[in-house]
């Protein structure tokens, strides 16, 4: 018979999965918003036709697809993050809910064009993941024989980036005689191939986008989220803790928020988070609710 004691377990913070939680009852009705990079800026690029292809499905599939066009997009770390093209990346990737990352395989590996997108999504900004629980396709194309290289490094990826990464993934042998002049694809097993990723990606976001943010809620970010909010908000805010301190207690550490706090809501995941704009990014730690509130 196992010890039930778990003394090394937060309790205010340790959280039980609730399927009530995982199957929200108010859910998004507009299609999913998908978007799409590819890795080459060839004039012919044959990631980017099967990217174009892959629109395509996922508009007949009731999706919402942008691509993003990497031309122009600099050097990460050689250029400033206002540069239009970084902020064009950044500001689609808040946008959507699911991704379709499409390389060729070069010298073995995923190109350079494709990773450097990767690299200027940042893996937060203020309190928000801007990938984090958001669903994920992989393909490739091959100039020779079939090869899963490039796909295989984007899954490494894409958990790096804390994304839902599809079981099915579409890699396109000698991909020169899989499209036509007008740059279609042909009919072919490749073919119905990316016809189920996508069909398997917009499964997944439907099932995912209302839950992600309870999906990837972590204790153990939730102990540190607490611990370090604390740290700050007790530097930040030391008259609002001492005007909300609880009469003849001790001094702990410990305060009140200011109640109401202006925007301040719960979320599904069971989180309050604050969307006053003035404010700023802070956030406050929660007493009886085990999570934290955050403004953005």
């Amino acid at each position: 018979m196992l010890n039930p004691d778990l003394p090394n377990i937060d309790n205010d913070l340790f959280d039980v999965p609730d399927l009530a939680r995982l199957l929200p009852t108010a859910r998004a009705s507009h299609p999913p918003r998908i978007l799409l990079l590819y890795g080459s800026a060839r004039e012919r690029s044959y990631s980017q036709l099967l990217t174009e292809e892959a629109a395509r499905l996922l508009s007949k599939m009731g999706a919402e697809p942008k691509i993003f066009d990497p031309r122009g997009l600099p050097l990460p770390d050689d250029a400033p993050e206002s540069h239009p093209k970084v902020q064009e990346l950044r500001q689609l990737a808040q946008w959507a809910e699911g991704m379709v990352w499409t390389s060729p395989e070069r010298h073995g590996a995923m190109t350079s064009i494709l990773k450097a997108q990767i690299d200027w999504i940042p893996l937060s900004v203020g309190a928000v993941r801007p990938t984090q629980g958001k669903t994920l396709a992989v393909m490739q194309v091959c100039g020779g024989s079939q090869s899963f290289n490039a796909v295989n490094q984007m899954r490494v990826l894409g958990r790096w980036m804390r994304m839902l990464t599809i079981p099915n993934q579409s890699s396109v042998a000698k991909a020169f005689m899989e499209f036509d002049e007008a740059g279609r694809m042909k009919p072919s097993s490749y073919y119905e191939r990316v016809v189920d990723v996508m069909e398997e990606l917009v499964k997944f976001t439907l099932l995912t986008r209302d839950c992600a943010d309870y999906l990837v809620n972590r204790y153990s970010e939730r102990r540190e989220s607490a611990e370090q909010l604390s740290k700050r908000v007790n530097s930040s805010l030391k008259t609002e803790r001492t005007a909300h301190k609880v009469e003849g207690e001790a001094d702990s550490g410990c305060w009140r928020a200011p109640t109401p706090v202006p925007g301040l809501h719960k979320t599904p995941g069971g989180l309050l988070r604050c969307s006053c704009e003035a404010a700023g990014p802070r956030s406050f730690p929660t007493s009886g609710l085990g999570g934290i509130a955050t403004c953005e």
